[in-house]
């Protein structure tokens, strides 16, 4: 498995944008995320100046469908 790389919940939202994914809405410091091709949702965590845990990291990349080199390719 390649090296996570270490984001914060806005440097993540801005790739899964750029994966088509749109923001639906906001709630706090939460961003809720969705596919136009994909069911359900992706919750993202924007806390100023915190990186996500890798935990946290992975659970959300799984529940996007997305792999960690596909990740990186969308920074």
């Amino acid at each position: 498995m390649p090296r996570l790389p270490r984001l914060s919940g806005s440097d993540l939202l801005r790739a899964l944008q750029r994966a088509c994914w749109h923001e639906s809405r906001t709630r706090g410091s939460h961003v809720v995320l969705r596919h136009s091709s994909r069911p359900g949702r992706v919750v993202i965590p924007v806390h100023a100046g915190r990186t996500l845990k890798p935990k946290t990291l992975l659970a959300i990349l799984d529940s996007a469908g997305i792999t960690v080199n596909q990740l990186r390719d969308l920074l």
